[in-house]
């Protein structure tokens, strides 16, 4: 402990004229809050926040010699009063003097006041940009904004809601999801459960593999006999049952991940086989890669966690967390059934009123196609966010609770993508992760430039996307694959506006626009159109 040598009475008076000047600085706070005589009627303009603001945006000395004069007095005055303390140690002396200081600072700030309001003060003293313009317009809140923007879109959306009550009335049925029709596509829900089939045999050839009873070029052909076989039963099944949209659909999206997951199983084993021979060789081997691993790695129960975890791309082991939260996992269940229910209210309330009542968008009128487009763009947009909320957050996050998978970067912020690249890079990691470890970079290592590697990934898309609507929908207008690889001059356009601009702002409007208006508002309206000609020419 540090032992002080100043006397007691210097501490007890410097205690006594921090007092003083902490009653000294509320007294002027509360004076500087009294209006000002001279203040005009009503209060328009304030005395006290025209003096403050002199103060703060000042930067000459001769408006304000008065103010820095006060302060280096009031400064004078304090040490006077201070060594006055010590020397006589006398309380009655420090409330009289501390008395003085109060009555002379309420002088000084009048004083201050009457020469900081004068007209001959100037009242711009430096530039300043204002606060929308494109140079300030980051460094300022916009959280008003965004409040006013909350309150336009309730009040848009409750005029629609009643709107579209008064008009079509309760459009949404008992059997929405499940009705009596269902029961027809059982056949697809058999299909469904025999895709286990596939990965078992792609289990049995890589057992094979590793006891060395067949050839690499059996193991090859036998991989692609089982991933050809996993995508095409499943489409005879649809295209031969009159199953319904939903149904055919889920099962080509259950298709397509059982697909992506058998292809990266056999890649990735034929990856580590390659690896093992040339570390036999005595060939360096990448610090990521673990030798002793891969005797033990062809396993069915790392297969069967592989073809259930939320992920696209295998592994021999997978990050884990420690423990399932079971409370969570019941809340992002009930946001889960909550937000399906909304997706479903608006597809049926909004979204076919809208399709029911429009013309085919490429053979009616343009001004009439352009308004129903713009007028599904809204509930279409709640739907895909609803739909992107419900699986790539909920859902994905569940799957991952209940396995205790650690990994969670499902996605990354794709909304403030600035380009089409930044997009597709961002909103479905799982698919982007494969894309760059099975298409990409293989490609690459080929021999195949970039730009061509580019467009394989999104040619593999285009086809897949495809898949997944037509054959459900059991027509191939190609609209799908076409949607997909306009994305790939869109890429080389809003790349070049954004080297062009410098600006974040322009290219995240594109991409807003492009997504909100011309893409899957367009796609839903061509192929309602063409599924209803489809039907009409059937009956």
């Amino acid at each position: 402990m540090a032992i002080s040598d100043t006397p007691e009475t210097t501490a007890t008076a410097t205690a006594t004229v921090t007092t003083i000047e902490t009653d000294t600085d509320l007294k002027r706070s509360s004076l500087r809050r009294r209006p000002s005589a001279t203040s005009t009627a009503g209060g328009l303009f304030d005395a006290e926040s025209a003096a403050a603001d002199a103060v703060r945006d000042s930067g000459s000395d001769d408006s304000l010699n008065g103010k820095i004069n006060n302060e280096e007095e009031v400064k004078d005055r304090k040490t006077d009063h201070a060594e006055g303390i010590v020397d006589d140690d006398d309380d009655n002396a420090v409330k009289k003097n501390g008395g003085n200081d109060v009555i002379n600072d309420r002088e000084n700030v009048a004083v201050d006041f009457k020469f900081t309001y004068r007209p001959s003060v100037p009242a711009h003293r430096r530039s300043k940009e204002s606060p929308l313009s494109s140079g300030n317009i980051f460094r300022q809140s916009h959280a008003g904004l965004f409040n006013l923007c909350i309150v336009v879109l309730v009040a848009v959306n409750s005029r629609l809601i009643i709107e579209n009550l008064m008009k079509y009335g309760w459009l949404i049925r008992s059997g929405f999801w499940f009705s009596s029709k269902s029961l027809r596509d059982w056949p697809l829900f058999m299909c469904c459960l025999s895709l286990a089939i596939f990965p078992l045999a792609a289990f049995v050839v890589e057992k094979l593999a590793q006891q060395k009873r067949i050839s690499e070029p059996v193991i090859v052909l036998l991989h692609i006999v089982i991933t050809t076989v996993a995508i095409i039963y499943p489409v005879l099944v649809i295209l031969w049952c009159d199953s319904a949209f939903l149904s055919g659909s889920t099962l080509m999206l259950l298709t397509c991940i059982v697909w992506l997951k058998l292809v990266s199983y056999a890649h990735t084993t034929y990856d580590m086989r390659a690896l093992a021979v040339s570390n036999e060789k005595g060939e360096t081997m990448p610090d990521t890669f673990n030798m002793e691993e891969y005797p033990h790695n062809v396993s069915f129960q790392s297969l069967a966690y592989f073809m259930v975890a939320p992920t696209l791309c295998y592994q021999p082991s997978y990050p884990r967390t420690p423990s399932v939260r079971k409370g969570w996992v019941c809340r992002q269940l009930l946001k889960l059934v909550i937000f399906t229910g909304v997706m479903g209210f608006i597809i049926e309330q909004y979204m076919n009123p809208i399709v029911q009542n429009s013309q085919h968008p490429l053979k009616g009128n343009l001004l009439y196609a352009i308004e129903r487009v713009l007028k599904l763009s809204v509930p279409n947009v709640y739907v895909w966010l609803c739909m992107f909320y419900c699986f790539f957050h909920l859902w994905l996050n569940i799957l991952a609770e209940l396995l205790r998978f650690g990994d969670r970067e499902f996605y990354k912020d794709w909304w403030n993508a600035q380009t089409v690249e930044e997009y597709w890079r961002m909103w479905n990691m799982p698919v982007h992760k494969w894309m760059v470890r099975h298409v990409y970079f293989p490609c690459i290592r080929f021999g195949i430039p970039k730009g061509a590697a580019a467009l394989t990934a999104f040619l593999v898309s285009a086809v897949f996307h495809e898949l997944c609507i037509a054959v459900p929908c059991r027509m191939f207008k190609l609209w799908a694959f076409i949607g997909i690889m306009f994305q790939v001059p869109l890429v080389l356009i809003t790349n070049y506006l954004k080297n062009k601009y410098r600006n974040s702002m322009v290219g995240n409007m594109i991409f807003w626009f492009i997504f909100c208006i011309l893409g899957q508002p367009m796609c839903v309206l061509l192929y309602y159109h063409d599924l209803m000609n489809r039907k009409g020419e059937i009956d």
